[in-house]
């Protein structure tokens, strides 16, 4: 159990010594990056997702007809 104390000890040590922390202005906007680029992602995800399933019905339709 101590070494896994110790273990939790060094670790925030580590996080209050060697990690550089952004600044509330990096931040915010990578997170304004991070939401652009999630919302470009879900519409190009929905967009390709639409094209499949057109495709799809239209190949079906042929089948049928």
């Amino acid at each position: 159990m101590s070494k896994v104390t110790n273990y939790i000890s060094e670790a925030f040590e580590e996080f209050k010594s060697n990690v550089t922390w952004p600044t509330w202005e990096e931040v915010q906007k990578l997170t304004i990056v991070v939401a652009v680029f999630s919302v470009i992602f879900a519409l190009a995800t929905w967009g390709v997702d639409e094209i499949f399933t057109k495709t799809i019905e239209g190949f079906f339709n042929l089948l049928k007809g």
